[in-house]
């Protein structure tokens, strides 16, 4: 009974985890989620309406034996440490490890590890506690909430639009999108000139005229200005300025996904499984170490001890000058400060010390993360900028430079950021105070319409908004993708008209729900959730009775979109035949349903593909269905999927809805 049992999210912390804490700890994996909310009660949400919104969990398929193995671990165990991923999501699946393996307070301890080093492992298993409830709550809330909005917006979508799905902050990133294509489309642009003077070494451009701004609209204006210009100009004041230029605070999730984005050309989904990768653990040659701290984090917050570390690291490596301060956020609302910001777990195991055992992703990602946080503590470069005014017949020229004169942390982050040295002629020790430029030009401009959003922008639109978690915007962005509501083009978000149409229609009825300040205001919600400020079923009690009578006057009065006809006339009935949406893709029927059932065959070499398929997937169902469910629930197991995508993905194939129907199973 001496030994502890410490369970983890993710077997591959398993290693790491094991090798730090020695021989009385065995190390396990729930190997994430165990339990989810079932699809029983009203509407399917898997939870009791009238009574507090009581959840009802079932285990989540294929995860029986992860739990049977679980609670036979914990037989003969003296302790159970609870060390799932610490934040709110981690801290609801340590509460479901409790409540399935039925554990009382004294028989275990709630660990969090902010990374997997032996030192943090070792410090976490010291400062053990047990599980926030808040936490819990707040984290059970989102999930509850998530799942009344996607349930019941999804059925009204599917059944009144062309979309087949909806959701809380899905929605709102769409709408996003949908209302910057709308500025585009609205845009006109205005037609403006531009006059420049080209000297030997640099290039000044025309913005006043006797001090004032002057704004040249067209060519016949331009000219008029041309014709008073000559090729001398004189100088009339030459400005030097010192500025302090910082170096940007360590990484937070949105952070990181951004600049992953435009740095590494990564996308958000693709950021955060590295990322993982990093966190859990990376085997170097004589340890299996986490290369970085947690990485799902909105805090900027930086250990004392890493401060410190790195402080007398940049005093060593670049010299005591380079030696910065800590950056404090601004930024109070909505902030998890449960952890620190991304950052390496040593500032000892450089980039370059580490590359040999580190895919090429893994390389580039963690290099980014381990020079933004070095360069968070370095000092701020200093730059001289030298603005040069030109006077040629009351017409002022304006040319600007900038000379860094100390680098401080672009010592470090250079190649993450360009700044450039633009410098000028000395032109204040000109004696003569007039100089010749070698051509003066005028170009024509027109004004440039907002741009849309890239996967950058809009996670940093989200975040600054305060709409969902950094750590779903992957997701969000993957749905919006895959349900077609929006096209990438030249790496930018352009909505299709089926984007349209459903955020149209569902601002129509739930302008007061899907929108920016509902959304943010519910995030604001769930934090007071998870401070012990709101009871979490009056927060859902509330959103309820409002969001619920919206979606009955949608049902009641959002017209259902026509079925396109293909022009062809029904020859069972003589009604026109129109594509139909099936849960499994489009197939054509007769307009005339239910009094007319006729659905279009399609040739026979064609059908003998999807029957084989069909039977096929028969086979599969009659082992592996759950009983009582029917065919159409059914075939949600994998192997069914699988072979619905061939059928599907296979030219000119019989519809799978076509064939279910043919085939008259239910």
């Amino acid at each position: 009974m001496s030994k502890n049992l410490v369970i983890v999210e993710s077997p591959t912390k398993v290693k790491s985890i094991s090798k730090y804490l020695g021989p009385n700890y065995t190390v396990t994996s729930s190997k994430g989620h165990i339990r989810d909310l079932s699809t029983k009660g009203k509407f399917g949400f898997g939870v009791d309406i009238e009574n507090h919104f009581k959840p009802d969990y079932v285990t989540i398929k294929g995860k029986k034996k992860v739990i049977d193995e679980l609670k036979k671990e914990a037989k003969n165990v003296s302790t159970i440490y609870l060390a799932t991923d610490p934040d709110r999501e981690g801290e609801a699946i340590a509460w479901h490890i409790y409540d399935v393996l039925g554990l009382k307070d004294s028989e275990y301890k709630r660990v969090l590890f902010s990374e997997i080093t032996k030192k943090g492992v070792t410090d976490g298993i010291k400062n053990a506690g047990k599980i926030d409830r808040d936490l819990v709550n707040s984290q059970e809330t989102r999930r509850i909430l998530d799942r009344i909005i996607g349930f019941r917006l999804s059925k009204l979508i599917q059944s009144k639009t062309d979309g087949t799905s909806a959701g809380r902050v899905q929605s709102v990133a769409l709408k996003l999108i949908v209302d910057k294509e709308r500025e585009i489309q609205a845009f006109n642009p205005k037609e403006y000139w531009t006059i420049t003077a080209s000297f030997k070494d640099f290039e000044a451009e025309l913005f006043e005229h006797k001090h004032k701004k002057i704004e040249i609209p067209n060519e016949l204006e331009a000219n008029k200005i041309l014709e008073k210009l000559s090729n001398a100009f004189e100088i009339e004041d030459v400005t030097k300025k010192e500025k302090q230029k910082s170096s940007k605070a360590p990484f937070t999730t949105s952070t990181m996904q951004q600049e992953a984005s435009s740095k590494l050309k990564f996308g958000a989904r693709k950021t955060m499984n590295v990322a993982q990768k990093l966190y859990e653990g990376i085997d170097l040659e004589n340890e299996t170490v986490g290369l970085i701290t947690y990485m799902r984090t909105d805090s900027i917050r930086l250990a004392d001890e890493f401060v410190s570390e790195t402080y007398k690291f940049i005093e060593t490596k670049y010299g005591e000058k380079y030696v910065g301060r800590i950056k404090i956020s601004k930024k109070t609302e909505n902030v998890q400060d449960a952890h620190e910001a991304i950052r390496p777990t040593s500032i000892q195991r450089t980039p370059e010390s580490v590359k040999a055992y580190l895919k090429d992703d893994e390389y580039k990602l963690y290099r980014l993360i381990y020079y933004r946080a070095l360069a968070s503590l370095m000092r701020d470069a200093k730059v001289e900028g030298t603005t040069v005014i030109l006077n040629n017949n009351d017409y002022q020229f304006k040319a600007t430079g900038q000379v860094i004169v100390f680098d401080g942390y672009l010592k470090a982050y250079k190649d993450y950021e360009d700044t450039k040295n633009d410098e000028l002629p000395p032109l204040d020790t000109y004696q003569s105070k007039v100089i010749v430029s070698n051509d003066i030009t005028k170009e024509q401009h027109f004004t440039q319409p907002p741009a849309r959003y890239t996967e950058a922008k809009l996670i940093k639109e989200m975040d600054e908004l305060g709409i969902g978690r950094p750590s779903t915007y992957a997701t969000i962005m993957e749905n919006i993708k895959n349900r077609g509501y929006v096209n990438l083009i030249d790496k930018k978000f352009v909505p299709t008209d089926i984007g349209f149409e459903v955020t149209d229609k569902l601002q129509e009825y739930f302008n007061h729900i899907i929108n920016v300040e509902y959304t943010a205001g519910m995030e604001t919600d769930l934090d007071k959730i998870a401070e012990g400020k709101e009871v979490w079923y009056e927060v859902l009690d509330k959103f309820y009775k409002d969001f619920e009578t919206s979606v009955e006057e949608a049902l009641e009065k959002m017209p259902k979109k026509e079925a396109k006809e293909t022009g062809e006339m029904c020859p069972e009935c003589g009604h026109p035949l129109v594509i139909r949406k099936g849960k499994y893709g489009e197939f054509v029927a007769c307009s005339n349903f239910p009094k007319c059932k006729y659905i279009k065959n399609e040739p026979r070499e064609e059908k003998i593909i999807c029957d084989c398929q069909i039977a096929m997937m028969v086979k599969l169902l009659k082992n592996e269905a759950v009983k009582g469910k029917s065919f159409m629930d059914a075939i949600i197991i994998q192997n069914v999927r699988r072979l619905i995508g061939i059928c599907l993905q296979a030219k000119n194939v019989l519809n799978v809805e076509v064939c279910l129907q043919r085939k008259k199973v239910r």
